[in-house]
């Protein structure tokens, strides 16, 4: 009997009081994860020897939303407008995300994870989409359902993306101010919105890596495109629980 194939889904941290505190993962991921035939486990992101143990034990990974990337990590310094940051969550996942691409692991990537997958791999950010590009539409949704569609984004046709979806255009839900200004080496820019922020993302030399800017995982339940997106990636990974 073949085993679910194990995703490791990167952990926020959370810090409400002093006894409440510790590590978090919206109930969609793994919801979505589960409802596609994996099986989530949560790596914390508190201590980077064991979130690369943890990572050992997974058919894929996935770096989760949050708070923004420290600019230290893409050697700039804070703008005006950056956001609340905690840089020991940034070295665990991009700890985590330049592994699973050195060993091929599947992996998805999703708005905050995907600004990191870009760092990792040698990038940078716009710190603040709204004062640092030109022209900029709402990125960062206020008083939206989180699963509601906000904007649309093109989608290129020679794309493991457009190969998934099908279409060349589709309405995404956004909940962002930071995004990839400088596009990291070995990745390939395969959406945008119209005012040419980045929307996805994959690496031209690996087997399955998609970074998208938007949420699929609060759409999922109700819109089966951003449902195929967990399907294909726990496919991806099913091929490797496979040669476990």
């Amino acid at each position: 009997m073949n085993r679910k194939p194990v995703i490791g889904i990167a952990a926020g941290y959370v810090h409400h009081n002093y006894y409440t505190e510790g590590s978090y993962v919206h109930q969609d991921f793994t919801a979505s994860v589960s409802a596609n035939g994996g099986l989530p486990i949560i790596i914390p992101s508190h201590d980077r020897n064991l979130a690369l143990e943890a990572l050992k034990l997974c058919d894929g990974l996935i770096l989760t939303g949050g708070e923004d990337v420290h600019p230290k990590f893409y050697g700039q310094e804070p703008h005006i407008r950056l956001g609340d940051t905690i840089p020991q969550r940034d070295e665990v996942e991009i700890a985590l995300a330049n592994d699973a691409v050195k060993n091929k692991l599947p992996i998805l990537t999703v708005c905050r994870g995907t600004q990191v997958l870009n760092v990792a791999l040698g990038g940078t950010l716009y710190q603040d989409i709204q004062s640092q590009v030109k022209e900029p539409i709402q990125h960062f949704q206020k008083g939206r359902q989180l699963n509601e569609d906000t904007h649309s984004i093109k989608v290129k046709k020679d794309s493991n993306l457009f190969r998934i979806w099908g279409k060349e255009s589709v309405r995404v839900n956004s909940f962002h101010h930071q995004s990839i200004n400088r596009l990291a080496e070995g990745l390939n820019v395969v959406a945008t919105s119209i005012d040419g922020v980045i929307e996805a993302v994959e690496h031209h030399s690996h087997p399955f890596v998609l970074g998208v800017q938007f949420h699929p995982e609060f759409m999922s339940k109700s819109n089966s495109l951003m449902n195929r997106l967990f399907l294909e990636f726990i496919r991806a990974c099913s091929r490797i629980s496979v040669k476990k």
